[in-house]
């Protein structure tokens, strides 16, 4: 046990593919020299361009951060009043409401996808909500066509909260199309990262003006303030290192996708660790890996957890706890228990295990063992 647990800790849940050291130092350099440091450089401009022909949209706009995005797509749309939301993903789908001074309105997930359930979302609705904000978590498609069509009925905005969909397609095409806007992140987390960063996806030319306005404080000219903009703008500096990781980011994906099957294979011999289904119809990014601690497995999730920690296996408890329990949101009458049943469950028993491209296939195995050694123990 002592040699498996030399060779398996120090693994973390995520960590970023990085290019060789020297193509981004050329680049450094060019930056230096050019002395065009921020403000929609030459580097800023090219990786909004190759972002958008490589995600197959129209009209992408970069950020400094994925939550700067999420509050600016919502200024965007001009969304007020009450937006219907999903209590499980990380706390920026909300905050950004908050920014914002809208009222989120907390709906329950689906149990298979861990999505905002569609059939939840009507009986949310009332004459202050504006709109609906789901997230595709893990990068696993919402039922875009559902919501869509509760959108078109009751007149309301839809705004996707793609924070971990970089890259995914739906039926043959960018999950990032669908909803009237949709927000990344490039958070060193993420499967695509430039440090910190974000974007919107736009429908139009003219959407993309008043997003471009509004991340630059307002300013439609050098003397012209259109709106009460903020400062959101994403730097030369991490454009450059999002122009590298694009050259390789297929790469990066293909050997999540390796990993992904290895840790199918090694889990499913395990009672009571249940990985959750790859997406159909789907070109899938491989994010996260959850998996749900189910009862037949005899340590709960947090035990199981805290016993990963004790071998220097970083997992996460991600999404735990779910949004509606934080201080700030706990007394809406829609974050009640009750009223979450699905996601407080999914809550308890879910656990994100280390992926990243430079995970080596031995030590996803012995991971594995580990898990399966600490049911018999």
């Amino acid at each position: 046990m002592n040699n498996l647990k030399e060779k398996v800790k120090n693994i973390y849940v995520t960590r970023p593919y990085l290019p060789p050291l020297s193509e981004f130092i050329t680049y450094l350099e060019q930056i230096w020299e050019s002395k065009w440091l921020t403000n929609n450089g030459p580097f800023h401009e090219k990786l909004e361009k190759r972002l958008a022909d490589y995600l197959g949209v129209e009209h992408l706009a970069l950020f400094a951060n994925g939550t700067l995005a999420l509050v600016t797509a919502l200024q965007a749309l001009r969304i007020t009043g009450e937006v219907i939301t999903t209590p499980f993903s990380f706390v920026a789908t909300a905050h950004s409401l908050l920014w914002n001074g809208i009222k989120p309105v907390f709906v329950d997930i689906n149990p298979e996808t861990f999505n905002l359930d569609p059939k939840k979302i009507e009986a949310a609705i009332t004459p202050h909500t504006t709109a609906i904000l789901p997230v595709h978590v893990y990068g696993k498609p919402c039922d875009v066509e559902e919501i869509q069509k509760i959108a078109d009925t009751y007149g309301l905005k839809v705004i996707y909260d793609a924070a971990h969909a970089f890259g995914v397609n739906y039926k043959g095409e960018s999950i990032l199309k669908h909803g009237d806007l949709s927000t990344l992140s490039f958070h060193a987390t993420k499967v695509f990262t430039t440090f910190e960063g974000g974007a919107i996806v736009c429908p139009d030319a003219k959407t993309k003006k008043r997003i471009d306005d509004l991340k630059n404080f307002g300013y439609a000219d050098e003397v012209t303030v259109v709106a009460p903009g903020i400062n959101a703008k994403m730097n030369e500096f991490q454009a450059a290192l999002g122009l590298l990781q694009l050259k390789h980011i297929d790469k990066a994906i293909d050997r999540r996708c390796e990993i992904d099957k290895q840790y199918r294979k090694e889990l499913s011999s395990i009672p009571g660790i249940l990985p959750l289904p790859l997406p159909v119809d789907s070109k899938y990014n491989y994010a996260y890996f959850p998996i749900l601690i189910k009862k037949e497995y005899p340590l709960l999730r947090d035990e199981l957890n805290e016993k990963l920690r004790q071998h220097g296996i970083y997992a996460r408890r991600y999404f735990y706890p779910l949004i509606s329990e934080f201080p700030m949101y706990r007394g809406l009458p829609s974050a009640a228990q009750l009223n979450l049943p699905v996601a407080q469950k999914v809550a308890s028993e879910v656990l994100c295990l280390p992926i990243y491209p430079d995970l080596q296939l031995d030590i996803v195995q012995k991971l594995c063992d580990l898990l399966n050694y600490a049911r018999r123990r």
